[in-house]
């Protein structure tokens, strides 16, 4: 009998033995063991910039295997939203300007590694965890701009932002160097609705605009913007989208939609954590902007259901400018230090 029972302990601690094994044999390198937790300001469902990353995220998550995790803030406690993911998590990715704390939470997370989107983290070169990732936004609103402004009828033109600060306003100043690289008389008119989750302020602000005279309107405010939409439909102007292609994301507004300055938030994120997966790069302590030469950054028409508005001399213009701008020739002007 203690022969049976000592061999049933062998036998069980050889299973289990191979169990560990196994387990052992999976490598964060190949994404299983990954967990990654995206951390929204506000809320998912804005058909733009959140959306744009969960876009991401979910491609990730379908790629490779990971866990991918939510948290979507509300527009309130940003610092402990973060500090429950880094509990959490293997990367946290905090999607808003404000989340300008992190530089505490990263240092308090020092084994955790944060993918900041849209800002950049004072002291960034001490934080080697933290990589931080912007947008030439100015760039590719640059090229709004140019077809606002060529589309437009009353020779005025507008543009809604969420609020007023940087980030926003390097928008805006490409949107106004663009209508006016187009048109040296265009009237460019701005508002700001002071919030990104009001889809009701910003077709107020939008119809603001319109009673102006802006025939063509782009919205840089979230899913505020998506009120725009609802007032160009409404009153019978034009509207710009952002971040995504809203032709394809807001397809009830593809009448009014003429095109969207497309900010590739969610592909910078998929490359940044699949060059990780696949080649165990990290580069932080750095900012990186993504720019119109990387790609990153671009005009988008819809698909091939889409509507098409803009002429396909004005599409071959702005091709062209665009080919400026990435080799020097043009430069747009920037909020950015």
């Amino acid at each position: 009998m203690k022969k049976i029972i000592s061999l049933l302990l062998v036998l069980t601690l050889i299973l289990s033995a191979f169990t560990l094994a196994g387990c052992s044999d999976k490598s964060k390198g190949e994404g299983e063991e990954l967990t990654v937790c995206v951390v929204v300001s506000s809320a998912f469902g804005d058909k733009s910039f959140n959306d744009s990353s969960k876009e991401g995220a979910d491609k990730l998550a379908k790629d490779y295997g990971i866990k991918v995790n939510y948290i979507e803030c509300q527009e309130e406690n940003f610092k402990q939203h973060m500090m429950q993911a880094a509990e959490e998590s293997d990367i946290v990715i905090p999607v808003g300007w404000q989340f300008y704390e992190i530089p505490e939470v990263a240092k308090e997370y020092p084994d955790t590694k944060f993918i900041w989107v849209d800002n950049e983290a004072e002291g960034i070169e001490e934080l080697p965890n933290v990589l931080c990732i912007t947008y030439a936004q100015n760039e590719g609103s640059f090229l709004a701009g140019y077809i606002a402004a060529k589309m437009s009828e009353s020779g005025t033109v507008g543009a809604v932002g969420g609020e007023e600060n940087d980030t926003i306003n390097d928008f805006l100043v490409g949107f106004k160097q663009g209508a006016e690289y187009a048109n040296p008389d265009i009237k460019v008119v701005t508002n700001y609705a002071n919030t990104y989750e009001d889809p009701a302020k910003g077709k107020e602000c939008a119809l603001a605009l319109h009673g102006q005279g802006a025939d063509v309107i782009f919205q840089v405010a979230g899913n505020t913007g998506n009120g725009v939409f609802a007032a160009a439909k409404e009153a019978g102007f034009y509207a710009i989208g952002v971040d995504q292609d809203q032709k394809i994301s807001a397809p009830e507004y593809d009448e009014q939609i003429i095109c969207s300055m497309k900010k590739e938030v969610g592909l910078s994120i998929y490359d940044t954590i699949k060059a990780f997966i696949e080649d165990e790069t990290w580069e932080g302590a750095r900012v990186w902007t993504a720019d119109m030469a990387t790609g990153y950054v671009s005009i988008a028409y819809g698909n091939d259901d889409s509507k098409q508005q803009v002429s396909d001399d004005i599409k071959k213009e702005v091709e062209d400018i665009a080919g400026k701008i990435i080799a020097g020739d043009i430069v747009v002007s920037t909020t950015r230090q």
